[in-house]
Order: structure tokens, then C-alpha cells, then sequence
């Protein structure tokens, strides 16, 4: 693990910064948040995605991360500066890393929690190659005052239909947040989705 990057330079601002915008990505879907602190990150690794991994992940939870990554210098990083155990397949994990979504297992392959545990499901981050407000699929539900639009840019065609499976489980399924270099943007399972 020599020669890794470094992360936060102020780990517990910079932690508790990201935690905000996190759950403001969270608490309104559809909106874009600006990662101020961002960390170096090991490639594929980016680092809005790296910012949200060393705020969220920690050693209680596992981390499954698709091949890209887990061939990379980022496994070890993430490792290192997070303390995560990594999880062998996407059900065992408690939060899951997608570098390159064209690739990402269906949404069903994650854990979506149980009926009594709904909030012991996965949370995805997903990489993607771009986020934009006003425009893309119409978002609808709790957090959103009548309808919002976001672009997604990256994802399979396949995602939303299996958006729209996860969100027919609830109070169960996974929640989604999707990450730029310096952008984040969140789906938990409540939101609808109309292309």
C-alpha cells in the first residue's frame, strides 16, 4: 500500500461538509451538490466519489466495487483510508462501487434489506459521466416539491425500468447516489421516475 494518496487534508471538516451535502442530495433527489472538499483519489477512483466514500464507508461496512476498481490501486486505497472490509459479491455489501455502469450488475443483484430490516439494504455510488439539473427524467415523490428533472449520463439503458422494480419494493430496495469529479446527486428508493 505504499505510495497511495492521500485523503481528506482535514478529515473531520471535511467528512462532516461532504455528510451534508450528502444528505441534502438525499433529502431533496434531483438537485446537484458541489463537492468542495475533495481529496486526491486513486483513478478509476473520482474524486467526488472518493470525497462520499471516506465520509460514508467505514469498517462496519462492506464495500463490493466492480472489476475496474477492484483491479486498481483504489481497492487499496479505500482500504486504507476507510478501513472497509470488501465484499466478495454485490448482495453481502453494504455499500457498492460502480466505476463503470455500462457494466454495474441489475439493481436486484444488491441487498434491498428486509421487510422488518428495510433500512439494512445497499446504497450504490455510482460514477457517471455527467450530472445536470433541469433536464433528463422526470423525479417525483418525497423531497420534491411537485416534480424535478436530472440527466444522468452513463447509466445502461436497462437502469430505469430497474429503478423502477427497486422503487415497487418499498419499504425495501436501494437507494442510488451518483457522483461527477466534484458533483453529487441522490435517488433514494422513494423516488419515481418517468422518462
Amino acid at each position: 500500500m505504499t505510495g497511495l494518496k492521500a485523503g481528506f487534508s482535514n478529515p473531520v471538516l471535511s467528512s462532516q461538509a461532504v455528510f451534508r451535502q450528502v444528505l441534502t442530495a438525499m433529502s431533496r433527489p434531483g438537485t446537484l451538490q458541489r463537492i468542495q472538499s475533495l481529496p486526491p483519489a486513486e483513478p478509476p477512483l473520482l474524486p467526488a466519489t472518493a470525497a462520499v466514500c471516506l465520509t460514508l464507508v467505514d469498517f462496519e461496512t462492506p464495500l463490493w466495487l466492480d472489476a475496474p476498481l477492484a483491479a486498481s490501486n483504489a481497492a487499496g486505497y479505500l482500504r486504507f483510508h476507510c478501513g472497509c472490509p470488501l465484499a466478495a459479491e454485490p448482495v453481502a455489501a453494504s455499500f457498492a462501487l460502480i466505476s463503470d455502469p455500462a457494466a454495474m450488475p441489475a439493481l436486484c443483484a444488491f441487498n434491498p434489506g428486509r421487510q422488518d430490516y428495510p433500512d439494512r439494504s445497499a446504497t450504490l455510488i455510482i460514477q457517471v459521466s455527467a450530472l445536470a439539473e433541469g433536464e433528463g427524467v422526470r423525479l417525483s415523490g418525497p423531497g420534491i416539491q411537485e416534480s424535478a428533472r436530472l440527466r444522468v449520463d452513463g447509466l445502461p439503458d436497462r437502469f430505469w425500468a430497474e429503478q423502477e422494480a427497486n422503487r415497487s419494493l418499498f419499504p425495501r430496495g436501494v437507494d442510488l447516489v451518483f457522483t461527477t469529479s466534484d458533483a453529487v446527486a441522490a435517488m433514494p428508493r422513494t423516488t419515481q421516475v418517468e422518462s
